[in-house]
């Protein structure tokens, strides 16, 4: 812990922003630093989980496997994201497994300093219900895109919440994982993903060279994604 300044980490968090420097100072106590290297392990599905989760740099991956292994990808929180807030307060076992996709720093927060932070600031409490409600409402969203869109329409959603209408009609959108994970996070094989790729740059929509996806017309990939 003496490599980093804790508190200068959590002041820049979103969630702690609002917090005044003695509330910083209260919450300090309660943070241990969790460094990890590419696919180490944060904790496995069933294990209990005793306190919030905050990503300062690199990619965490939450996820489930079948009993036959085979594994679906929850989500991947990016730098400034929270996870494990839910089971924190329920005191129930995780339900997913969390692993490092590269080598990063996360920081623990206990979950008694969580409730000492919300009795001093209802704000505090507030902004941790308004994060728990977008987990909800993204999951929700999820299952919404799996019932009723088709895979290509997944894709090109995914691919345009990367980009962005001030940057002109033709982007380039790295894709910050491999497409394996992609795949997985919008419920299709890794096969039927390449394949909608390769069908949207045939239809002139989009060119792919590794990582990087140039879209060609925002507007038309936008109406091709409506159709």
């Amino acid at each position: 812990m003496s490599q980093i300044d804790v508190r200068a980490l959590l002041r820049h968090q979103p969630m702690f922003h609002q917090l005044s420097d003695a509330q910083i100072d209260a919450l300090a106590p309660g943070v241990r630093e969790v460094r990890g290297q590419k696919s180490q392990v944060v904790f496995h599905r069933g294990d209990v989980c005793e306190g919030l989760y905050l990503v300062v740099y690199g990619r965490v991956k939450l996820s489930i496997s079948s009993a036959q292994g085979v594994e679906k990808v929850i989500e991947i929180i990016q730098p400034g994201q929270s996870f494990a807030e839910a089971v924190m307060f329920l005191g129930t076992p995780c339900p997913v497994t969390a692993q490092f996709l590269e080598d990063g720093l996360l920081l623990q927060v206990e979950a008694s300093a969580i409730d000492r932070a919300m009795t001093d600031d209802p704000a505090f409490a507030r902004r941790l219900l308004a994060g728990l409600s977008m987990r909800l409402h993204s999951l929700i969203r999820d299952v919404e895109r799996y019932s009723i869109e088709s895979s290509t329409q997944r894709v090109l959603g995914y691919l345009l919440q990367y980009a962005d209408p001030e940057q002109g009609a033709q982007q380039v959108v790295t894709l910050p994982v491999n497409k394996n994970l992609i795949a997985s996070r919008l419920n299709l094989t890794p096969e039927t993903f390449s394949r909608v790729l390769h069908q949207l740059s045939d239809a002139g929509l989009l060119a792919v060279n590794g990582r990087d996806i140039t879209l060609l017309d925002l507007d038309k990939v936008r109406a091709f994604g409506c159709g």
